[in-house]
Parts: C-alpha cells; structure tokens; sequence
C-alpha cells in the first residue's frame, strides 16, 4: 500500500511537468483550423489571417479546414471530439457557441462543457439599415412609425435565428414594437430584396451594407455595436437609447476541452500577439472587422454572457431550428 501510495503521488508530482513538456515543444506538428463555415466570409478570412501568422512564428502549417452546416455546429461538432492536444481547433462565433445553444432543439455539443475558450479573436459590427422609401431619418423616428402602423413593416434576415434575425428581434422587444420578419436563405438574397424595396429594412453586417449606404441605396438607422464605428463616425448606436443592446457578430478560437492550460495558454498568447500586429489589424478593418486580442478568461466570460443574453432572446421571439 505504502508503495501503492508513493507512485501515486509521484505521478501527480509529474503531471505538472509533463503538461509544461507538452507546451514547450508545441506545435511539433501541423495544426487544423476548423472554419465552420464555406470559404470567403469574414470569420474564414479572419481564420486565414490568424493561421498564416501562426504558422510563421512557430514554423509549423497551421491548415485552415472549412466544415460548413447546421449553423456552424457541424464543424465545432468535430473539434469539440478531436483530441484535446491543441492541434485541432476552431474558429467559433456568435451561432455555433451562443445561439445554437438555445436554437436548436438538440446540440451535438456544448459550447461550455466540451471547449475551451482561447481567445475572441474579432467583432463585426452589424448595422440597421432602411430602404430609402421609408419616411425614418433615424431611431426614434422608426420606432414611432412602426408604433403607429403596428405589423405593417417588415424586415429581412440571413435566415431563422442568425444574429440578423435575433439583433431585430432584441429591438423590437426593447422598443416595444411589432415589425413583420421576412427570413431568407443568406445575406444576398435578402439584400436584394431589401435594395428592390421588396422588404423595408434588415441588420446586416457593416461591411456588406457600407457601399449601399455610401450610395445612396440605403439609408443607415443605427449600429448594434456597443461603440460608434470609424466607418460611419456619426451613426449612432442602438445602445445610445436602449442601454446595453449589443447583437454584434463575433469570432474567436476555441479548443476540444480537456487541452493541457500550459497549450492553451501559449495559444492564447499566440492570438493576442498577432492581432497586436499593424498589419493584421489593418486587414481585420478592411473587412469591417474590429480585432479583439482577449485573455482566456474575459473570452470565457464573454462566451457564458452571449449564451445567456441570446437564450432570452430566443425564447422570447418563439425561434427554433430542428
């Protein structure tokens, strides 16, 4: 027994020290950087910037992997029953780690219990955009229009339960309003119907709807972000009258939970140096998109808010994906 006990403890003692080998030679090996989404959106090309300045720092490919469906669940799906070596992981956003959770009847995961948060990597602002035949110059002057014709708006969405579609329905319960939700099949469709005026208004991402609105063929209500965007300086955000609304889109790297903190650290680190980078950051901005750089634990407790936030959101608009 006496022998029994002192291996025992002798292998607890090393633990600690085989965790640390572990990083210390990590990455040894190529990394896969799951993107659960199709190639050419904002969070692959987020995803391809972080891997390329992965890969020239440590000497090792970092292999962007694009696994679309369900939302993006297929492709976290397959990280979350990876092994949890750091050498597989994904680039999660706001659908596949916040919404689906509360969405989708069944999760083949859970965003919290099987994955690690290592770092949130950038934020899309999303903006409310109108077509011009709508008499509403700004906010205040939606929300009264749609108080006086209750249910005779309507507005576009990427599709049932995209932050498109939950950011209007989040207004709407702030404001008090009924406004009629048009889902469509992705953003293009759903633009041009909104730019046809066959649909009066939508959130839609800001980099997609900037040269519309710098155009003249919509006309820009207001941002969902918490922060005024550089892009259209004097908009101002949905927050600046209902305090605390944010339905952004974000991104950032998770791993397969069970990953040895002394790699997750070093990935966390990793993320925070690159999008410190001029270069990286201006990249980042010419897709609209803000670079974040968190530690593991703020990208955590970001992570647990968003579940939290979009599950009342959920339930309150009556939305659901089987």
């Amino acid at each position: 027994m006496k022998l029994l006990r002192y291996l025992a403890s002798s292998l607890l003692v090393c633990l600690p020290l085989v965790a640390a080998a572990q990083a210390g030679d990590f990455p040894n090996k190529a990394i896969r950087l799951v993107v659960p989404f199709p190639p050419g959106g904002a969070t692959d090309a987020a995803a391809r910037l972080v891997a390329v300045k992965m890969s020239e720092h440590w000497g090792q490919p970092v292999l962007v992997d694009n696994r679309a469906g369900a939302g993006g669940n297929v492709g976290s799906d397959l990280v979350a029953k990876s092994p949890a070596d750091g050498y597989t992981l994904v680039m999660g956003v706001t659908g596949s780690h916040a919404i689906n959770t509360s969405l989708y009847s069944k999760m083949p995961y859970d965003p919290v219990a099987d994955f690690v948060a290592i770092s949130q990597v950038a934020v899309v602002p999303n903006v409310l955009v109108v077509h011009p035949s709508v008499p509403a110059k700004n906010l205040a002057e939606l929300v009264a229009l749609a108080k006086k014709e209750p249910g005779k708006l309507n507005y576009a969405s990427l599709g049932n339960g995209t932050a498109a579609h939950l950011g209007m329905e989040m207004l709407k319960s702030d404001a008090g309003v009924d406004i009629t939700h048009v889902p469509y099949k992705g953003s293009a469709p759903a633009v041009s119907d909104l730019l046809a005026g066959q649909v009066q208004m939508m959130v839609d991402g800001l980099p997609s709807a900037l040269p519309h609105i710098k155009a003249g063929k919509l006309r820009a209500i207001a941002l969902t972000s918490l922060r005024r965007s550089p892009s259209l300086p004097d908009l101002p955000t949905i927050a600046e009258t209902y305090p605390g609304f944010y339905a952004d889109a974000w991104s950032g790297l998770f791993a397969p939970k069970g990953t040895p903190q002394p790699v997750v650290d070093k990935l966390s680190a990793e993320v925070q140096r690159i999008l410190k980078l001029p270069d990286v950051r201006e990249k980042l901005a010419a897709l609209g998109a803000e670079p974040v750089g968190s530690t593991q634990a703020e990208f955590t407790a970001h992570v647990k808010r968003e579940i939290d936030k979009w599950a009342k959101v959920v339930k309150a608009s009556g939305a659901k994906v089987d």
